[in-house]
């Protein structure tokens, strides 16, 4: 009995004795660390509300903390960190943190983060990260936006300018040229470098004799055009290049469709340009495991500049003569051709 209640009483006294040690603060102002009302002792505190003209330092926010320059919370912050430059953070919980440049947060960041330049995170990311450069996270569950580049362990979904790179993507992986994974049925971009992903070497030939060779990267779902050729039709020298996306739609064990959408552009490298977009369904079959042959129709909006290409389409659905050497027009193709899974 004498030990049970020395036990208690020895609860009751470390208790006490951290309540004493622990600082609060409702409100933190200053203008640097150490001036400031925290004093020397900023780093000691716990802040409901924070503002500090320059940079502030805290051991955790509450509230809302307000630097023109950088937050500096060693331990945990809830609420909204709002800084000109940065934020640096020991871990967020069910927090906003928006900085001019840059976010570091160590840990566990479940809220949203935004910063001019870049987001960096040491934990999962439950909420959404925004940076005008690059993202990096271990895990993000919410979406990762950037206008470069996005790196994650796993990801639901990513956004960027440029690049995303991650290991598993269950959702949509969006970027201006390059997604790199090991599992990611939904890549959007020229290239995909998928781990469980499917790549084929392809040769086209379309209705105006532009015959192209592409590589196409993607996911079980979506892919990305990449191609260069030259037209056998013109009179002109007329180049190819192409771009697009494109969509398995499986329909039979060797059987799918095949949508894409692409732009080519021809030229003779001197004036002339010839641009073509077009938007079709082709049917394919595959031979044995590795080679697919496919065709079918398409609609095609062309523009033309410096007369190139001019003779290429007789038959137009629709067609405007724009004068000195520039047209616009639509008309319906077809496309065939032939790819090797490699």
């Amino acid at each position: 009995m004498k030990t049970f209640f020395f036990a208690v009483l020895l609860v009751v006294v470390t208790i006490h004795s951290n309540a004493q040690n622990t600082k609060y603060a409702p409100a933190h102002v200053g203008l640097i660390y150490p001036i400031s009302s925290n004093g020397k002792h900023a780093a000691e505190y716990t802040n409901g509300f924070s503002l500090n003209l320059l940079a502030g330092v805290s051991r955790s926010e509450t509230g809302i903390a307000i630097a023109g320059f950088s937050n500096i919370i060693k331990d945990e912050a809830h609420g909204v960190e709002v800084a000109g430059f940065s934020n640096h953070i020991g871990h967020t919980y069910k927090a906003v943190t928006v900085a001019g440049f840059m976010n570091i947060v160590h840990n566990k960041a479940d809220g949203i983060l935004v910063a001019g330049f870049g987001n960096y995170v040491g934990g999962p990311v439950n909420g959404l990260q925004v940076a005008g450069f690059c993202n990096t996270a271990s895990q993000v569950h919410g979406l990762q936006v950037a206008g470069f580049f996005n790196r994650a362990t796993d990801a639901n979904m990513q956004f960027a300018g440029f690049m995303n790179i991650a290991k598993k993507v269950k959702g949509v992986q969006l970027a201006g040229f390059l997604n790199i994974a090991d599992s990611s049925d939904y890549p959007i971009g020229i290239i995909n470098i998928i781990k469980n992903g499917e790549y084929n070497i392809s040769l086209t030939i379309d209705e105006s004799a532009t015959t192209v060779a592409s590589f196409k990267s993607g996911g079980k779902a979506l892919y990305g055009i990449l191609g260069v050729g030259y037209n056998l039709k013109s009179a002109q020298t007329l180049y190819a290049m192409q771009a697009g996306l494109g969509w398995h739609l499986p329909l039979m064990s060797h059987l799918r469709l095949n949508v894409e959408g692409t732009e080519t552009v021809m030229t003779d490298f001197k004036r002339g340009v010839y641009s073509k977009y077009a938007v079709g369904g082709y049917l394919a079959y595959r031979l044995g495991s590795k080679v697919e042959v496919f065709a079918g129709p398409n609609i095609n909006f062309m523009h033309m500049k410096d007369d190139a290409g001019s003779d290429l389409i007789s038959h137009y659905i629709w067609y405007k003569d724009r004068g000195n050497g520039k047209a616009d027009g639509m008309f319906a193709g077809m496309l065939a051709g032939v790819q090797v899974r490699i």
